[in-house]
């Protein structure tokens, strides 16, 4: 089977927590309805092979990576130096002064 078309129940929510992305967002990513990614999230059906890769497919160009265990994470570059961090501390000591 194309590892395009596994995703669990599991590894959907975990990757729609790890973006803070809403059934409704995920639906429109992936033109999908909310109530057949709520029915696969609940255990009610589950969705077509083409579905499930639409899914897949919405996550991984929003920058999640499955490893071979199948977890979902958001890998951080180098460049990604925790600039926008710095920024906001930087700008609450400006505040202060």
């Amino acid at each position: 089977m194309d590892r395009r078309n596994l995703l669990s129940a599991d590894q959907l929510r975990a990757a729609r927590s790890l973006l803070n992305w809403s059934r409704v967002r995920l639906g429109a990513k992936a033109n999908l309805s909310e109530m057949t990614i709520s029915d696969f999230e609940n255990g009610v059906r589950k969705p077509r092979p083409r579905n499930i890769a639409a899914m897949r497919q919405a996550f991984e160009d929003a920058g999640i990576v499955f490893t071979v265990e199948g977890t979902p994470s958001l890998p951080h570059s180098e460049s990604d130096s925790g600039l926008a961090t710095d920024n906001r501390m930087w700008r609450r000591r400006q505040r202060k002064a």
